[in-house]
């Protein structure tokens, strides 16, 4: 039977869970997630953001919940997992988004916050990843989006001091791999989103101090929109990826090109 490309992308009834969800790249990802009719579990430290977010979202005609989460802890990622499926019954995608970062020389860095940044965005995306997969695996089917950056595929100028950021994102998309060829034979695909320089919480002060600077390094000579990960997001969710995983898929406007 002939299936049409607006199919393929079609999501609705889809369960999906985004961390970090409610606002920057994960709420650009999650209304493009829900435009193509996905249900949507948004969680993040702050339920509030969350709250806010999901209410929005929830006009575009799909069901939204939002939920407390710091990724940190395997307890509250069992409780995520279990509130959707007892909510929903299922889960088709997570897309693990939640990141942090910490900007400091190495000789300087203290453990502490090379401990938060590789727990936040390596082991909360593993521990996700895990508990997820036992809902994933008896359902023979699911869609795992890591979000990673460019930062994971190469070093970064000496102008930049986050080799915790790096070394995390690198760890991401090896894992990304990794986690692929174990689960494909569940049919589970798992891939990456490696983004460039967009605007928001995390990065938009450092964006002002070297715009100039910045722009230089990407072809496009432009940042990042609010809407420029809606479609990979979409892709990677939806069965029109069905024959890809283990990528990494790169939003950067060309930078990485260079």
């Amino acid at each position: 039977m002939r299936t049409s490309v607006r199919q393929l992308f079609d999501l609705t009834g889809r369960v999906a869970i985004i961390t970090g969800g409610s606002v920057g790249l994960g709420r650009q990802m999650a209304e493009g997630l829900a435009e193509m009719g996905a249900n949507l579990v948004l969680c993040a430290r702050k339920k509030d953001r969350c709250e806010q977010a999901a209410h929005e979202l929830k006009q575009l005609g799909v069901e939204t919940r939002a939920l407390a989460c710091d990724v940190k802890s395997q307890d509250q990622i069992q409780a995520v997992v279990d509130a959707t499926v007892s909510e929903f019954g299922r889960i088709d995608v997570l897309i693990n988004n939640a990141g942090a970062a910490w900007g400091a020389p190495i000789e300087e860095m203290r453990l502490e916050h090379w401990n938060k940044v590789i727990e936040t965005n390596l082991t909360g995306t593993f521990l996700f990843c895990q508990t997820v997969g036992k809902i994933m695996i008896p359902q023979r089917r699911g869609k795992i989006i890591n979000i990673a950056s460019i930062a994971g595929l190469h070093g970064g100028g000496p102008e930049f001091h986050a080799i915790g950021y790096h070394a995390s994102k690198g760890g991401v998309i090896t894992f990304t791999k990794e986690l692929a060829c174990k689960w494909a034979m569940h049919n589970i695909h798992v891939n990456a989103i490696a983004p460039g320089w967009f605007p928001t919480n995390m990065s938009e002060v450092l964006i002002e101090r070297n715009e100039g600077a910045l722009r230089k390094r990407i072809p496009l000579n432009r940042f990042g929109s609010d809407h420029d990960l809606k479609g990979p997001a979409v892709f990677l969710a939806s069965d029109a990826s069905d024959f890809v995983t283990g990528h990494v898929l790169v939003v950067d406007g060309g930078q990485s090109a260079w």
